[in-house]
């Protein structure tokens, strides 16, 4: 990592040779100078003299030695961060760069409600200098390990503490108080938990992570934050990209499993009609079933979303029924292996919903 400034290093400091230091009379005061390997040193009446290209080297050798000592700790020493979601590790990674260790207490592929608590986890959080959840009672069900972890800085009001969603504008917020325990643990209590599916919303998700690794790490605040504007930069221009792939189907109508899609469908132009599940994390009757396929026939219905770790037995027998396709998207990054980035994730879901509109005949409602 550092080879080549070592070396430039090395260069700096080495010591003269003796061929290189042959004295030499001076014509004008018949001092003998002796000459460094790049003429630095001088003896003048029987004094050593430092010339000024000579403190400049130095001042620089020093400024190295600064840097490389810094750098060296840093790596040996990284942030622990731990997130609920791979799409936080995923930013995360971006925002921290070489100067964090990230973990995620979700898998790849798993179920963001669902996440099963494993007592490794435990001790991850334990050890964890930040850590960083979606907020919105999303991870409910994770609160005992944190309680359990023994780590005071990373409980709500801590130095390490993260809640991602803070600052995002959020759909689908209730006009009514709700009760969290009727329906299902899934319930979208405080707004669609799913925000990070607007790419825009990714950019929030930096800016809260970069604050507190600033918090807990504030020598490396610069670092941090020119890791954010790269990302953030990187999101501008990929969602202009995406824009103007997704730009034919604006206002395309679809049906997705879960109540997962609502940000991704409103920053791409999409409109999710309904879904098979009739409130989040609630089984579908067979009353609406039936009410859902008369919906997709009358509306012409051509794509179904499905997130890959719901049964799919639902989804194919509605498409079966209504001609429609239906479209397996993992929602999270790893929940395909090519997707290993946040923006995998956009590449590669857009990529595959493009397709299935183009084979499916799918065309936007406006032009």
């Amino acid at each position: 990592m550092f080879g080549d400034r070592w070396q430039v290093f090395g260069m700096a400091c080495r010591t003269p040779t003796t061929k290189h230091r042959t004295p030499a009379p001076d014509k004008s005061t018949g001092e003998t100078r002796f000459l460094g390997e790049n003429g630095f040193l001088n003896r003048v009446g029987g004094k050593c003299q430092v010339s000024r290209s000579n403190e400049t080297m130095w001042a620089t050798v020093a400024v190295v030695i600064l840097t490389l000592s810094r750098e060296s700790l840093s790596a040996s020493n990284p942030l622990n961060v731990v997130t609920t979601t791979t799409d936080l590790a995923a930013i995360a990674e971006a925002v921290g760069g070489a100067r964090v260790n990230v973990e995620t207490l979700g898998r790849a592929g798993e179920d963001p409600h669902n996440v099963a608590a494993r007592a490794s986890d435990v001790v991850k959080l334990n050890k964890a200098d930040l850590f960083v959840r979606v907020g919105l009672e999303l991870e409910v069900r994770l609160r005992a390990l944190t309680d359990g972890a023994r780590n005071a800085k990373i409980l709500l009001g801590g130095p390490g503490y993260v809640d991602a969603s803070a600052g995002v504008k959020l759909l689908e917020k209730p006009v009514t108080r709700l009760d969290r325990f009727t329906g299902s643990a899934d319930a979208h209590v405080f707004g669609n938990p799913h925000y990070w599916l607007d790419p825009l919303n990714g950019k929030v998700i930096a800016t809260n992570i970069a604050a507190g690794l600033k918090r807990i790490a504030p020598a490396d605040a610069d670092g941090f934050e020119q890791n954010l504007k790269s990302f953030c930069a990187q999101v501008d221009e990929r969602l202009a990209g995406w824009l103007k792939l997704m730009a034919p189907y604006k206002d395309a109508k679809v049906v997705t499993y879960h109540r997962s899609w609502p940000n991704f469908a409103h920053r791409f132009g999409l409109q999710v009609v309904n879904c098979v599940e009739p409130k989040p994390g609630v089984p579908p009757s067979p009353t609406h079933i039936a009410g859902l396929i008369a919906q997709m026939k009358a509306d012409d219905i051509k794509v179904i979303l499905q997130e890959p770790y719901f049964d799919t037995k639902i989804g194919k027998s509605l498409s079966e029924t209504t001609g429609a396709r239906l479209l397996v998207l993992p929602p999270s990054v790893g929940g395909e292996e090519s997707i290993r980035t946040y923006f995998d994730l956009f590449d590669r879901n857009l990529a595959k919903l493009v397709d299935a509109f183009k084979e499916t005949g799918v065309r936007g409602a406006t032009p």
